[in-house]
């Protein structure tokens, strides 16, 4: 899972700075980052990104403190102090060497009195994404060995990575002008500063590995000068959820590559999406990993029976996740101000799992999750149809959101795939060749950048058929997502009906004889069809007779001269002998009938 949170001047990059790039602890006023780190038991931050090689970083460089200050704070190059240095050597003033310094507009634009409409702005400084596996891959990095911690960790910055580069390439933009009118593909890529944590917030520690990428605002524009502008923030927020899902598939994949462990989807709350889980790990544990969600939990109970006795309904999808992030906020326990090394924690989240479930089923996580895998893989085909992909993924989404985008299609498509595949890799693209299908084939246009479903393509002509699908997608007792699964489900099924009467009919069978179809109903013409249609049928009529007579003159001029070619090969006639008469004209031969036979006796 991806959460996000912004990176802005004064709270927001205190909170990153003493708190994020310690590990979620607490930093103390003059302590060193690298000490602080070293203290917290977490590993130094490090630079990824492929715009890294514009400011002179390469990926896996260590963030220290001051690059993280200039470029994350400032907006200006992680090396500015040498700059201005060189600049102030050559005689440059010290405003045209800061400024020289300053990747894009200055945070201080902001504040100038030019700038009506801008001056109570604050300004971005960058995006935090956090990046979270699924409950029981933490299980089973805080409770397995040693060799399978470090896979699961390198499945993560694999995931991590080809996540980011997605973004970079396909979803990044960087925008100029008045209200941010021009916007055009970022020209090399991001500048991400990624931060590994070890543990939740929770008042007892519990295991929770997840990376914070934090995603620097500046980006160069896609031109020859290699000047520099800001990221298009609502565009990056609206993929979050579509990165969401790319992350999570990629991450199934490299543990069921890696590990030989299978998926299965597990219901967290009744009535909304499921989540994949690593199939054979005890559900148990995943209680005790997230004591923290069971908080969350009991406080969104109270609120939301709050919102049900205020409103008289249950709450919708941004009611209710709006409702979930006061609950998270009510429950959010303080820091703690001492923090232990991995090595200590793993200790002691094992120790507590132990006393709590026993040492067998600690013991046989990896055992179980194997032949968890092997019974999911003896059972589930891992086979993708495009077609029933696109028809789930516009049913779904239609259902859901009524009119949508194509990112949204583009994020169920990914969870089609996690439920279908299972961990098992996908083809290059397979996700855009179901959306790429679900627009074309099922889909009509409602607006300028907004689609919805075309039900003409969707639903069966027949009376039937609206009548066993339309009620799944009105019923307001069950919830948006069961009647999206629902009505998802019917035309699936329709789609399967159809292609099997396909297959059927195109079987030769024994003993059957090809019948002509009946064919279709001709709309009564009117005056000028009428009138058209005789002028048309007369030019036919006329061509036709002429085309016959001339082709009947042929054929009698060819038996003709035929004719008097044999008689003269036999020689003069005997006296008395009749001379075949010539016929003046001869019917022309039609041509044979298209699949046809003409029987030695004649018969056609």
């Amino acid at each position: 899972m991806i959460s996000k949170a912004e990176v802005r001047p004064g709270d927001g990059w205190r909170y990153l700075f003493r708190s994020v790039m310690v590990g979620d602890g607490h930093r103390p006023t003059g302590k060193a980052l690298r000490a602080a780190q070293d203290e917290a038991g977490v590993p130094p931050g490090v630079w990824k990104g492929r715009g890294l090689a514009a400011v002179g970083l390469t990926a896996g460089d260590v963030v220290t403190e001051r690059q993280a200050e200039l470029l994350l704070g400032e907006g200006r190059h992680p090396d500015a102090d040498r700059i201005e240095r060189e600049l102030l050597a050559e005689g440059k003033s010290p405003a045209r060497a800061r400024r020289a310094t300053v990747l894009g507009r200055p945070i201080e634009h902001n504040r100038s009195p030019k700038t009506e409409k801008a001056k109570d702005r604050t300004p971005w400084l960058g995006m935090d994404l956090t990046f979270r596996p699924p409950p029981t891959a933490h299980i089973a990095w805080a409770l397995m060995d040693d060799e399978r911690r470090r896979v699961l960790e390198l499945c993560q910055d694999i995931s991590v990575d080809k996540t980011l580069a997605w973004v970079g390439e396909s979803v990044a933009q960087i925008r100029w002008g008045s209200g941010g009118k021009h916007r055009k593909p970022i020209r090399d890529g991001l500048i991400v500063a990624v931060f590994r944590h070890y543990e939740s917030r929770a008042a007892e520690s519990k295991p929770l590995l997840h990376d914070h990428a934090v995603v620097s605002i500046r980006a160069q524009r896609p031109d020859d000068k290699g000047t520099w502008g800001n990221l298009s923030a609502d565009t990056l927020l609206s993929h979050i959820v579509v990165a969401d899902t790319l992350y999570t598939l990629y991450f199934m994949e490299e543990v069921s590559a890696r590990l030989g462990w299978a998926w299965e989807p597990r219901e967290v709350t009744p009535g909304r999406r499921p989540v994949m889980e690593i199939a054979g790990i005890d559900q148990r544990l995943i209680g005790w990993q997230s004591t923290r969600r069971q908080q969350i939990e009991e406080a969104l109970s109270v609120l939301t029976a709050d919102y049900e006795e205020e409103h008289g309904h249950a709450p919708g999808e941004q009611a209710g996740y709006a409702l979930a992030c006061r609950a998270a906020d009510r429950t959010r326990p303080p820091k703690r101000k001492e923090l232990r090394s991995l090595s200590e924690l793993r200790d002691g989240w094992r120790e507590s799992a132990i006393r709590k479930f026993g040492a067998d089923t600690i013991n046989r996580l990896a055992e179980r999750a194997q032949a968890a895998a092997a019974a999911v893989w003896a059972l589930v085909r891992p086979v993708v149809d495009v077609v029933l992909a696109a028809v789930d993924t516009v049913a779904v989404v239609y259902v859901m959101r009524g009119a949508f985008k194509r990112h949204h299609l583009l994020a169920e498509a990914r969870r089609h795939l996690t439920y279908v595949l299972r961990g098992r890799p996908h083809q290059p693209g397979l996700d855009e060749q179901i959306v790429q299908a679900a627009v074309a084939n099922y889909t009509r246009p409602v607006g300028r950048r907004m689609m919805t479903a075309d039900l003409r393509a969707l639903y069966p002509r027949d009376i039937e058929g609206q009548a066993m699908v339309r009620p799944l997608t009105r019923n307001r007792m069950a919830s948006r997502y069961e009647r999206a699964r629902l009505a998802a489900g019917a035309l699936t099924a329709r789609v399967n009906a159809a292609r099997r009467s396909r297959r059927l009919g195109s079987r030769t069978l024994p003993h059957t004889a090809a019948v002509p179809a009946t064919p279709a109903p001709r709309r009564r013409p009117d005056r000028t069809d009428r009138k058209a249609g005789r002028d048309q049928e007369q030019a036919t009529d006329v061509l036709t007779v002429e085309q016959t007579r001339q082709f009947a003159l042929a054929a009698a001029t060819r038996l003709r001269n035929g004719m008097r070619e044999r008689a003269a090969s036999h020689g003069p006639h005997p006296p008395g002998a009749a001379t075949p008469a010539l016929p003046r004209t001869q019917q022309p031969a039609l041509p044979p009938t298209p699949g046809r036979s003409t029987s030695p006796g004649g018969i056609t």
